[in-house]
């Protein structure tokens, strides 16, 4: 037990330095990091609460966010190389599954939905990204590989190799493609797909129309006489709407 111990604890220290661009030294990520720290102590106090021993983990647990800011729950399941970064304000409920390499971020939330008995908070694969302040509730089925965006709310399984966007989260499929887990960036936006793909529409149909003016006959012996054409909508707030498109305020 304490050579698997050990093992874990080498596994969680070496990854914050293959994580954390900002990790310099190792007397620094030992003595500043709070994600390291936190996990060290729950480490610890699993342990004993799978030797059910009474108060004291639960006392370490709270130590350790006093300390940290990040509340584990004792009896949650972590695997090695899970790396919290900065990690304040993160909680993981008693019945929670990490898989090995996870990354989570500050203001996650792996949580339950009510006052259910038995496995009622998440499962998380492998290698699985959780942004800023995302909530996984219930108990869930994150597969490996998965990347959750930054305040998305999770409420149903992710299968594998997927990316969850959105409140609630919606998935997107990217099987079989290889992603930085650090590469914030280039989250799709599905939101912004699907405006686009509604004023995409929105254009055709004014052509069409258009083109059906152009071609109406004129009845005999009436004169016509230009009207002016309003400018559809769409096109005086395009510039709006292409500002939204490219993000404009985030």
């Amino acid at each position: 037990m304490l050579r698997t111990l050990f093992k874990t604890l080498s596994a969680d220290f070496q990854i914050i330095f293959d994580r954390d661009p900002a990790a310099r030294n190792w007397l620094e990520v030992l003595f500043c990091y709070p994600g390291l720290q936190a996990l060290m102590l729950h480490r610890l106090a699993h342990t004993l609460y799978r030797l059910k021993v009474l108060f004291i983990p639960r006392l370490i647990s709270h130590i350790a966010r006093f300390l940290t800011g990040i509340e584990i729950h004792p009896g949650a399941q972590i695997g090695e190389g899970v790396f919290i970064d900065h990690g304040m304000g993160v909680v993981i409920g008693e019945t929670a599954i990490v898989g090995n390499y996870a990354l989570i971020y500050q203001g996650v939330t792996l949580g339950g939905t009510g006052k259910e008995s038995g496995k009622r908070h998440p499962t998380l694969g492998e290698n699985v990204v959780v942004g800023a302040g995302a909530k996984v509730l219930g108990n869930l089925q994150i597969g490996d590989n998965v990347r959750i965006g930054a305040g998305s709310v999770v409420l149903r399984d992710v299968p594998s190799d997927c990316t969850v966007v959105g409140v609630p989260g919606r998935v997107v499929y990217r099987s079989g493609v290889r992603v930085d887990p650090l590469d914030h960036g280039h989250l799709p936006d599905s939101e912004a797909q699907v405006i686009r793909a509604l004023l995409d529409r929105i254009e055709s149909l004014e052509e069409q129309v258009q083109n059906l003016q152009k071609t109406t006959p004129v009845a005999i012996g009436v004169s016509q006489q230009p009207k002016e054409v309003p400018v559809p909508i769409c096109h005086i707030e395009n510039k709006l709407i292409e500002q939204f498109l490219d993000g404009a305020g985030i």
